[in-house]
């Protein structure tokens, strides 16, 4: 009966819709009812060091077998302390999005979860429902999902959301859901005895997971449902957490990185538990060495994948400002990444197209290449993050251009850049939205045939952006993994469907892309990579940027290798718009905007055109029908095979005459052509 009356009261106070007062447990020191030990998790005093500063009247309690009191006294001491600052947390102006309040409120209807990028409703962002015969579901998978549902599922993104509308409008219903559902979680995905798995309790989830902890416990600490029960419960599985991945560090990338952050947030956040010290330095450490190892010598991150690149500089940022909050508890731990994350940053303003600056109802403003996921990058997202490149690195005049959305610094320069050791290259005329924006991936990396790589076998593919519009995005990532022989992430990793030379349409064997030249020749800019795509076929290509105007490709199929070789193109959407021409090996667009372009290709042999159906993915699990052809030519033994390919943009792209040729045989040195376009003769040459 005894115990029936304390639910009794719990459940009293759960209703309330106020918090804590500062200094107030609702135990016996503030006049509650006394409650047995056995209500709290004991398990706290073994993770705890009661001999911390301010702990002592915790100690005596203790010492005194008075457990529950006890962790009242550390609880009070939570909601007292002062001098440690969690920088991803201000208490004192909590805003919650519009976008924070659908997740929120989801969650309270029906166990709806968000998980990024999956929904049952994708016109009102409604999640799905985990709720199976009056219970949570956590084996949940959507029909046709890949496996990232399950991954995300257990990184519990819709708790922050929740403790954010709570911080706003006090309503306990918020602390109720998530106390109610992690407890569930926990009882149905115990940490394994030994290891890790791919779902529940692999290394990223267990990140995000602590990341996120170290925010709920500020939201929430003060409220009335906060109780010393739920209080030691919670910090003996977060402690659990954070132990966990000390010994079982990952072995590279983007989720080590994640991992040691999430380390060295626990650690300075909580340095009364006996452990914090190692949580802290290991995560210092690492980050200390993974910044030197993980970003090229261009600046570009080493997975070669946008999305990645641009979270693992946020996630240093945010471990520095955490550190430069609380030096007197991270002391000389702590390094300044800095000096390593300036290109990085650089790497992200010049992969920006330029309707950035213009806020457009429509259109992506990254390119999309390998597994970058373009509707991540929002325009509100991306200034987020040249706010933190402004803070970083004040002197640089161009990231505050960017930050400022072109109200202050200095225009960045639109000669060719490129990133020669990670293999991407930018040509473009301007930086608003009437410019015109060409980048070339031709990346060097040993893992890209594996189906789990971030980057795809895709060398010497392209998008070009002109006045608001890609006229070539990129196939993108429907999946990162799918069914048991990933079929659907392998059919987006195809070299065919990518902007680029095939051998009888098969994928290349080989990603080593190799920088040939990045030259200004009067009024052309040009750029030549190669890549050793088939062990018996090199794939070289030039793009030439015509009085920064139009371009024209040169590409060039070098080896012993014999068959059709196709030079592939995958336009953008457009049913009625993108318009095929097989007899003209080429195509165009007749966009009611004006804004179109004309491609046109020729070749030192017979050509044949093939349409097939191409598809395209800006966000994962979702696709979108294009139009795409492949430019055919059959190629004998040690033949060179050359295309010559006019990417013409224009109001009536479809009536412009274009004739091209080349002007010399085919040399090792470089590269001569003619190409009239609207009647005018622009004699094109490289030398390598």
């Amino acid at each position: 009966m005894k115990y029936f009356f304390y639910i009794l009261v719990a459940i009293a106070l759960s209703s309330c819709s106020k918090e804590v007062e500062p200094g107030s447990t609702g135990g016996p020191e503030n006049g509650g009812p006394a409650k047995p030990n056995g209500v709290i998790n004991a398990a706290l005093f073994e993770q705890i060091n009661l001999d911390y500063p301010g702990l002592e009247k915790a100690k005596a309690l203790y010492e005194a077998d008075m457990y529950y009191d006890a962790v009242s006294a550390i609880l009070t001491y939570y909601r007292l302390r002062s001098g440690i600052t969690n920088t991803s947390v201000s208490l004192l102006n909590v805003t919650a999005t519009e976008d924070d309040k659908s997740k929120a409120n989801y969650a309270l209807d029906n166990n709806r979860f968000f998980v990024n990028n999956y929904y049952e409703d994708g016109a009102t962002k409604q999640p799905y429902s985990l709720t199976k015969d009056g219970a949570i579901n956590w084996l949940f998978e959507p029909a046709g999902a890949d496996n990232e549902y399950q991954k995300q599922l257990h990184r519990h993104q819709w708790f922050v959301p929740q403790a954010k509308v709570y911080r706003v409008s006090k309503d306990e219903r918020y602390i109720q859901s998530w106390i109610s559902v992690y407890n569930d979680w926990l009882k149905n995905n115990p940490m394994p005895a030994s290891g890790t798995n791919t779902t529940t309790w692999w290394q990223l989830q267990v990140a995000e997971r602590v990341l996120g902890q170290t925010q709920l416990f500020d939201y929430y600490k003060n409220s009335v449902n906060f109780t010393p029960e739920w209080f030691s419960e919670f910090m003996v599985h977060f402690a659990e957490h954070a132990d966990f991945l000390i010994r079982y560090p990952y072995s590279e990338g983007n989720i080590l990185i994640a991992q040691a952050s999430a380390l060295a947030f626990a650690g300075v956040l909580f340095p009364e538990f006996k452990n914090a010290s190692t949580w802290m330095e290991t995560g210092f450490e690492t980050l200390g060495t993974e910044v030197q190892k993980q970003f090229l010598d261009d600046g570009m991150h080493y997975e070669l994948d946008f999305s990645y690149h641009i979270s693992a500089i946020a996630d240093f940022y945010e471990v520095m400002k955490l550190a430069d909050a609380n030096k007197h508890i991270v002391g000389p731990v702590a390094a300044d990444f800095n000096q390593y994350l300036h290109k990085a940053a650089q790497v992200v303003m010049h992969f920006t197209y330029p309707n950035y600056f213009t806020n457009p109802s429509n259109g992506y403003l990254v390119p999309g290449f390998n597994d970058t996921r373009q509707s991540s990058w929002t325009r509100s997202v991306l200034n987020r993050n040249y706010t933190r490149y402004n803070e970083m690195f004040p002197q640089d005049m161009e990231l505050l251009y960017m930050g400022t959305y072109g109200q202050r610094g200095t225009k960045p320069s639109t000669a060719p850049k490129a990133f020669t050791t990670s293999g991407y290259y930018v040509l473009r005329n301007g930086w608003d939205r009437l410019s015109t924006m060409l980048i070339l991936s031709n990346n060097y990396s040993e893992n890209s045939m594996a189906v789990w790589s971030h980057n795809q076998p895709d060398n010497g593919t392209f998008e070009l952006y002109h006045k608001g519009r890609n006229f070539f995005p990129d196939a993108g990532v429907y999946a990162y993994t799918g069914d048991g022989d990933n079929t659907d992430r392998l059919w987006y990793r195809q070299t065919k469907v990518h902007n680029t030379m095939t051998l009888g349409g098969q994928n290349i064997a080989n990603a080593k892309g190799k920088s040939l030249a990045v030259v200004s020749n009067g009024s052309t800019e040009i750029i030549a990579t190669e890549n050793q795509g088939y062990n018996n076929l090199k794939h070289r290509r030039y793009v030439f940027f015509v009085d920064k105007k139009f371009f024209v490709l040169v590409d060039e199929g070098i080896g012993t290798g014999t068959g059709t070789v196709n030079l592939n193109f995958n336009l953008c959407e457009g049913d009625s718009e993108v318009i095929i021409s097989t007899d003209k090996n080429g195509a165009h667009t007749a966009f009611a905007d004006g804004n179109n372009i004309l491609v046109r290709t020729f070749g030192n042999g017979s050509l044949t055109t093939v349409p097939f159906n191409g598809k395209v993915s800006y966000t994962p699990g979702v696709s979108f029908d294009r139009k795409a052809y492949s430019v055919n030519m059959i190629k004998n033994d040690n033949q060179t095979v050359r295309y010559i390919t006019v990417l013409y943009p224009g109001e009536q792209a479809g009536t412009i005459p274009v004739t091209a040729a080349f002007t010399q045989p085919f040399r090792d040195s470089g590269v001569d052509l003619q190409v009239s376009v609207d009647g005018i003769a622009y004699n094109l040459t490289c030398n390598l």
